[in-house]
């Protein structure tokens, strides 16, 4: 196994998402480079497998969302919110693959949605509560090595519906809320008690929507040596019914991050579920479908550069393109 290096509530549900207009750069050799844009050819429907972690006696499922080329392509893993599953973030998943890159959903068990589910209505908040612990969150950075290591033999393998179609050189990762968290701890992270421990040397870059700042130690310590590149996402309304994060938290994580490849949008009256398929019990704010759009046009741009080496999406990235698809009143912010 490599040497690995360096809470919030979520219930989403699958939703299909697609926009009919986008904003392109035009790049110095004369390609328009646009995130929104799909070639049209169909994708396959998603592939559900389960990782028999004999180990830890825990069974880890995913959801894989394929390109329609057959040739090795990035991949992207994705850790659900708490109380979230393989099912959800359909949206992200299916225009990640759209646009070339394979999507792993990893699913934790102990903080996904069967933790919810049975629960009585009136219980499902403690529930949920008293998943967010540190035993889950330890259990999900294990769970995010454990399926590096297994599609890593899935890809080798002949005749697996995943053999010769990963290009595991080029890895993302991305996280809402407590996947968030998971995010942050394998992808750059320090903690008091583990330093840099945490971290995977095969993630060369990560998405964290709804960060976190960590309850123990400053952000400078957690975030200050972070050297892979960074894509921060939270809204100005990004409070969750579980665990003690503030807006106030989630602006902290960017403002540690040392300069180089660091980003970070805020969207106006974002709301925790806005990074979700749904919207939440409790919001207030009506779901603003620019929301969503320009998610997907920043975190594309952002794989096409860090994962794909591709000039013209970074150049989109650093210039005026995510301006191109943000309202007036979001923020992005790069160093």
């Amino acid at each position: 196994m490599p040497l690995r290096r360096a809470a919030a509530l979520t219930v989403p549900m699958a939703l299909v998402v697609s926009f009919s207009f986008s904003f392109a750069f035009a790049g110095a050799q004369g390609r328009r480079y646009d995130p929104l844009a799909l070639t049209g050819a169909a994708t396959p429907a998603p592939l559900d497998l389960t990782i028999a972690d004999t180990p830890r006696h825990r069974e880890i499922p995913i959801r894989v969302y394929l390109p329609a080329a057959k040739a090795p392509a990035p991949v992207v893993l994705f850790s659900p919110g708490l109380g979230g599953s393989r099912d959800g973030y359909a949206y992200l998943g299916q225009h990640w693959s759209a646009r070339g890159d394979v999507v792993v959903v990893i699913q934790h068990p102990g903080s996904d949605d069967a933790v919810w589910e049975n629960a009585p209505p009136a219980e499902r908040l403690q529930a949920l509560q008293n998943a967010a612990s540190l035993q889950n969150y330890l259990l999900r950075i294990d769970d995010v090595t454990v399926t590096i290591d297994q599609i890593t033999r899935w890809n080798a393998a002949a005749g697996h519906p995943l053999a010769g179609r990963l290009d595991l050189a080029h890895l993302g990762m991305a996280g809402h809320s407590f996947g968030a968290l998971t995010t942050q701890a394998v992808s750059g992270q320090r903690t008091p008690t583990a330093g840099d421990a945490f971290n995977d040397v095969r993630i060369r870059a990560a998405i964290a929507m709804s960060p976190s700042s960590p309850s123990r130690g400053t952000p400078a310590q957690a975030f200050g040596a972070v050297a892979l590149p960074w894509l921060l996402m939270t809204g100005t309304k990004d409070v969750a019914p579980v665990g003690d994060a503030d807006v106030a938290s989630r602006l902290a994580v960017f403002d540690a991050l040392p300069p180089g490849h660091k980003y970070e949008v805020v969207l106006d009256r974002a709301e925790h579920s806005a990074f979700s398929d749904r919207a939440l019990p409790g919001d207030v704010e009506p779901r603003n479908p620019n929301h969503h759009r320009a998610i997907l046009a920043i975190s594309t741009a952002f794989w096409d550069a860090f994962l794909r080496g591709d000039v013209d999406a970074a150049r989109w990235l650093d210039g005026d393109g995510p301006r191109g698809v943000l309202e007036a009143a979001d923020r992005w912010l790069k160093k």
